[in-house]
């Protein structure tokens, strides 16, 4: 990814301070929100998408991928698809995720929102290279997470932890590296349950009693 790919120039943007997402870890929340993370191949998909049938709650599949003339993509959409059990309910949301999970959400419901790295990649990287400005990307983070906090059903949310390796070159793509990194830890510190995977494997991060 690059800056002609992102069709980004270079932006001066906000950075929150650590406290302001901490403050959330010493909330008293009651909701029922997991945040399941990892890097690509990790098993994370898989692994929420176990957790949502374990729940026995009907489920709402959200899925952010938006459709691209590329058959790769296409083959991936296909297996997530296939992969699914058959009576999930599926909503699109490729830029108004919040008002998604507001729409559909539920006591005695789980939402699984897969996932915020292609959610973030259709605000900063759209396919038209039109992203967003920064002030408004983030009133949709702000829009997003007020939406988990009132959320009365369970929530499930997948993300991509690809802050690991390389600083990679271009303003745009650390640009998007960054906002993700930062994105990610706004949503750790709302959620009652967050889980690394790591080669197929989960890690426990945070559970409701650390919450």
């Amino acid at each position: 990814m690059n800056s002609k790919e992102c069709g980004q120039r270079t932006r001066h943007y906000p950075i929150v301070p650590a406290r302001t997402a901490r403050r959330y870890n010493h909330a008293m929340i009651s909701r029922d929100l997991t945040f399941v993370l990892g890097g690509a191949r990790s098993g994370k998909s898989m692994h929420a998408e176990q957790l949502a049938t374990d729940s026995a709650l009907p489920v709402t599949y959200i899925a952010t991928a938006r459709l691209i003339d590329d058959a790769e993509f296409s083959a991936r959409i296909a297996h997530h698809r296939e992969r699914r059990p058959a009576h999930w309910a599926l909503h699109e949301a490729d830029i108004d995720l919040a008002g998604v999970v507001s729409q559909i959400d539920a006591p005695g419901h789980c939402i699984l929102i897969d996932c915020l790295t292609l959610w973030l990649a259709n605000l900063l990287c759209p396919a038209d290279g039109n992203g967003l400005p920064v002030d408004r990307y983030q009133t949709h983070f702000a829009a997003l997470e007020a939406a988990l906090i009132s959320a009365k059903g369970k929530i499930i949310v997948v993300s991509n932890e690809i802050g690991l390796g390389v600083v990679p070159l271009g303003a745009a793509t650390r640009l998007y590296v960054d906002e993700l990194g930062r994105l990610n830890q706004r949503i750790a510190a709302l959620s009652t349950h967050v889980t690394m995977m790591v080669a197929g494997l989960p890690l426990t991060l945070k559970t409701a009693s650390s919450a």
